[in-house]
């Protein structure tokens, strides 16, 4: 079922319940008012008969052809008085008795000295009435003709009002939900054109600040996230495949010359060698691309706990200088720096891995392979400054640095994959800190920034 379909039956059932509410309320309310107007009526009709009967001069003949000569054309109320020894004093027409009394009946009258019921279709009551120091037990009841015949009529216009009103909200609901939602076709019309090779259409948006338009950026952001993704993913694929395929033609031009001639046992040592040190730099690559898939998980599913900088660091320190002998690395932490500003949330092996990169980065490209670690506080900010001297990076490379196989001119001398320093910023950013490079009076600063409590 359509959503438009499903508002506009939801609609006219709220209505619908709504309506009948207020009109059975207004049916009950009047049916109520009916009956104790009637009663009212009944109760000044029995107190005129009794006067009538008792302070006139009106013979009691002429008060029963009164009441026979009302009965033809109205439903005159019918009253009958008693003694208070239950004896019948006067009744309209004692043939046709409508409430035929009984002792007990009078007895609750003059104990309660009002009751009402109702005997079928008439109402009856039933009250004390005193005359010269007598009390009597008058009786009146009648059929409300006019009362029913209100009710019925209130009844049947408000079943044919019930049923306009739901007819007219129906169609009032189908026109609105239609006029509401045809932005939403259109946008379902526009998502149908978008495919895999059209990610560059976007859904039109509008100047109202409406759920529909706020759909819609939110729809084009999305949009924009995954035609950069797809972008990034076929230039991820591009390069990595010719990353593999250089040392992979390296290994195999390698072994196939092995293969074709006899060598003496220090060429094929020589072979192997070479063809070991390119498996090594394929192995290295595919290390990079692991932490690299690592990197990009959702922050969620990234398991996050209490982690000590420093101590991050010195692991770094270590393996770098057991991995690179010829690497020196000085690691300077400022008397300022508190230990709790030394701890964060985060994850060690991917902090390790950024570290890593940076320290290997600054030993690779300095001419003396020393890289300088200085880590100092501000304003409630933990910074952490990697510094090498030698060549520094040109203006123009600055600016893609951070970019996935990017390569300058002066780093394609040092072997590399270009993944490095991008895997970095992702796991810095990561842990909702920040990083930034300078390089100018043959010095290269890479500084990250933490946040401490």
């Amino acid at each position: 079922m359509k959503i438009r379909t499903r508002l506009t039956l939801l609609f006219t059932l709220i209505t619908a319940m709504l309506l009948g509410i207020y009109s059975f309320s207004i049916y009950y309310s009047s049916k109520d008012a009916r009956e104790k107007s009637f009663y009212g009526e009944l109760q000044n009709e029995a107190i005129a008969k009794a006067d009538l009967f008792f302070q006139s001069s009106l013979p009691e003949q002429e008060m029963h052809q009164l009441y026979k000569n009302n009965n033809r054309t109205l439903n005159e109320v019918q009253v009958a008085i008693y003694d208070i020894n239950n004896q019948l004093v006067y009744h309209d027409d004692a043939k046709v008795d409508y409430v035929k009394e009984n002792p007990e009946m009078l007895s609750q009258i003059f104990r309660k000295n009002t009751i009402t019921f109702f005997l079928d279709d008439l109402q009856v009551i039933g009250m004390v009435y005193r005359y010269q120091g007598k009390s009597y037990a008058v009786t009146a009841a009648a059929y409300d003709q006019y009362g029913y015949e209100y009710l019925t009529h209130l009844l049947t216009i408000s079943i044919i009002s019930f049923i306009s009103i739901l007819i007219l909200i129906y169609l009032a609901g189908i026109f609105l939900s239609k006029k509401t939602l045809s932005p939403l076709s259109g946008m379902v019309n526009q998502i149908k054109k978008i495919t895999a090779g059209k990610l560059q259409l976007r859904l039109k948006t509008t100047q109202e600040k409406d759920e529909l338009n706020e759909l819609a950026l939110s729809f084009n952001g999305m949009l924009e996230r995954l035609e950069n993704s797809f972008d990034a993913q076929k230039y991820f694929v591009s390069n990595i495949s010719h990353e593999l395929r250089t040392p992979l033609s390296a290994i195999i031009t390698e072994l196939e010359l092995a293969s074709q001639k006899d060598q003496t046992k220090e060429e094929y040592q020589q072979t192997i060698q070479y063809a070991l040190e390119d498996a090594r730099n394929m192995a290295k690559l595919s290390n990079s691309l692991m932490d690299l898939a690592k990197a990009s998980y959702d922050p969620n599913e990234i398991s996050f706990s209490e982690v000590r900088l420093d101590e991050v660091l010195l692991e770094s320190y270590s393996r770098i200088i057991k991995e690179n002998f010829q690497y020196k690395v000085s690691l300077n932490i400022e008397d300022t720096v508190e230990e709790h500003q030394l701890i964060i949330q985060g994850n060690e092996y991917l902090l390790q891995v950024a570290f890593n990169n940076l320290i290997d980065n600054a030993c690779k490209y300095s001419p003396e392979h020393t890289c300088f670690i200085n880590v100092m506080t501000n304003n409630k900010k933990l910074y952490i400054r990697f510094v090498n001297t030698g060549i520094i990076i040109a203006p123009e490379d600055l600016k893609h640095i951070f970019e996935p196989f990017y390569r300058s001119e002066t780093s394609r001398k040092e072997k590399g994959h270009g993944i490095g320093l991008f895997l970095t910023e992702k796991i810095i950013n990561l842990h909702e800190a920040h990083i930034s490079v300078t390089s100018d009076a043959d010095k290269t600063v890479f500084t990250t920034v933490f946040e401490t409590s």
